[in-house]
């Protein structure tokens, strides 16, 4: 039986950027290259006729931006996971990645390795590539905008374990860190995402520290 790889879709209008994605992708081993676009509308075309499990999505493209790309192939396609490709320059284009479904960021010039487990780790269901820049951003976007009064509680329907899991995954922890500060196994705090993933109807990681932010869990700017 031949084994089947992570199946992936490139979508950047410079051909040589994705000939240097697919040959890093398909060196890894694991990970099938199933098809190119060149702009956002090829993009969303190539999801529904190719059924891709990760696109790795350019934002600029002149023939149509990768930004609603993401927001069409995240509300037909949920299942499909979204890495946008970013210099975190811009915060804006975050933001919109964030609203439009994108299950994290990659560096344009990332090394190989970065590269390839960002497409592995979006692939397993965990999310925030770089937990520390994208809490940045996300904070830079709640700060900007109403949000809620910080809660004197859990919120509702969340135990005060799950509280305390959401917070720090909204500070960009990761699970191994969080079991740590908890003191806990890390297969309990898996079992907290998955909870909170499931209560608050949440696709992945990169949605709870959206969703943290705007119900005001954690602080939008560092005291």
């Amino acid at each position: 039986m031949i084994a089947v790889g992570i199946r992936v879709l490139l979508v950047d209008d410079q051909p040589i950027v994705r000939t240097g994605f697919r040959t890093v992708l398909t060196a890894s081993g694991g990970i099938d290259v199933v098809g190119e676009a060149g702009d956002g509308p090829a993009a969303v075309l190539a999801v529904a006729s190719l059924r891709p499990e990760v696109v790795l999505m350019d934002v600029q493209m002149p023939g149509g931006d990768g930004l609603s790309a993401t927001e069409e192939i995240t509300a037909a396609h949920p299942e499909v996971r979204v890495l946008v490709v970013t210099t975190f320059d811009v915060d804006d284009y975050v933001r919109r990645a964030l609203r439009g479904g994108a299950s994290g960021f990659v560096l344009k010039d990332s090394d190989p390795e970065d590269l390839v487990r960002a497409v592995r780790t979006v692939h397993a269901g965990e999310s925030l590539l770089a937990p520390s820049v994208t809490t940045r951003l996300v904070r830079d976007w709640v700060s900007q905008e109403p949000v809620a009064p910080t809660p004197s509680g859990p919120p509702e329907g969340l135990t005060a374990r799950e509280h305390d899991v959401l917070v720090l995954v909204a500070r960009g922890l990761s699970n191994a860190e969080i079991a740590a500060e908890m003191v806990v196994a890390e297969s309990t705090v898996k079992t907290h995402v998955a909870h909170l993933l499931r209560k608050l109807e949440r696709r992945d990681r990169v949605q709870l520290v959206v969703h943290a932010f705007e119900q005001g869990l954690v602080p939008a700017r560092p005291s």
